[in-house]
């Protein structure tokens, strides 16, 4: 559904209002921003909802987006849609004893 978006006609007619942009991002730069989105703003979304903030970060390295720029990115499903993907780009948790010492040390406190 995604290669034939169902809305593309209405996608157009935004972008020409809005003199907004569409591009291309790839995988890795969706699982990417995926991280980025859940380090940085806390949120769990769906992969397939980062492809618009995967497209803001290509943009902001192209030096097509200045810093200041206002840019709205929705993210419409949450990342429950796909627990494995979570799972799969996720760290190993990290473990310690539950002692003062070693959390501090842990921390680099």
């Amino acid at each position: 559904r995604i290669g034939n978006p169902a809305s593309w006609q209405a996608a157009l007619e935004a972008v020409k209002e809005s003199s907004g942009k569409i591009d291309m991002v790839t995988d890795q730069e969706i699982l990417h921003a995926y991280s980025v989105v859940a380090a940085e703003e806390g949120v769990f979304c769906e992969p397939a909802s980062a492809a618009s903030v995967a497209g803001v970060i290509k943009l902001r390295a192209q030096g097509a987006l200045k810093e200041g720029d206002t840019v709205v990115c929705t993210l419409t499903g949450h990342g429950l849609k796909d627990a494995d993907t979570a799972i799969s780009v996720s760290k190993q948790p990290v473990t310690v004893k539950a002692s003062r010492d070693d959390v501090a040390r842990l921390l680099k406190l």
